[in-house]
C-alpha cells in the first residue's frame, strides 16, 4: 500500500475511480447537476491543466483511491477525492487526505455538495468544521470556478489553520 504521486500515465485510472465513486451522488444532488460521466475525461484534463495534482492511494499496483490538491493563493483547495466504490470505508480517503495535509502548511479548504452527508461527515470526522454559508459563498466565489447554481448547492469546509 502507496500513497503517490499520480502522472500523465494514471489519467484513464483517475477517471475511472471519480466516475465510479461519483455514482454515489446520483439522486442525491440537484438533478441538473448530474451527469453521465459525472467527470467528463476533457473536464479532468481541464483540472489538471488548471493546476490540480492528484496524489493516489495504491494497493496491489491498482490505484483504489484519489485525491487532488490544488494551490490557490494563500490557501490549497482539495479537490476530487473519490476511493473506488468497492474500496470505501477501509481508511484509503483519511490516508490520502492525512498525507495531503502534511505536505501544505496553507490552511486547506474543501468544498462540497450541501446533500453529500457522507462525504461532509468523512471531513468532520477528520478535524474540518463547516463554515457559514456567506463565508462558504464567498470562498467559492474567490478560489472556485463553479456556476453560481453549484455555489448555491454547496458547502465549504475549512481545517483548523484556517
Amino acid at each position: 500500500m502507496t500513497i503517490r504521486t499520480c502522472t500523465a500515465a494514471d489519467v484513464p485510472q483517475i477517471f475511472a475511480i471519480v466516475n465510479d465513486a461519483a455514482q454515489a451522488y446520483q439522486g442525491i444532488i440537484p438533478a441538473d447537476h448530474w451527469r453521465e460521466p459525472y467527470m467528463p475525461f476533457e473536464d479532468l484534463e481541464q483540472e489538471i491543466a488548471e493546476g490540480v495534482r492528484f496524489w493516489g492511494y495504491e494497493r496491489g499496483g491498482e490505484l483504489v483511491g484519489v485525491m487532488g490538491m490544488q494551490a490557490r493563493a494563500d490557501v490549497d483547495l482539495i479537490r476530487h477525492a473519490y476511493v473506488r466504490s468497492a474500496h470505501r470505508q477501509l481508511g484509503f480517503g483519511r490516508q490520502l487526505l492525512k498525507h495531503l495535509e502534511s505536505i501544505t502548511t496553507k490552511p486547506i479548504l474543501i468544498g462540497t455538495w450541501a446533500a453529500a452527508i457522507w462525504a461532509i461527515s468523512f471531513y468532520q470526522k477528520n478535524g474540518y468544521r463547516i463554515l457559514s454559508a456567506d463565508e462558504a459563498r464567498e470562498l467559492l466565489r474567490t478560489y472556485w470556478n463553479i456556476p453560481e447554481r453549484q455555489i448555491d448547492v454547496s458547502v465549504v469546509l475549512a481545517s483548523s489553520r484556517w
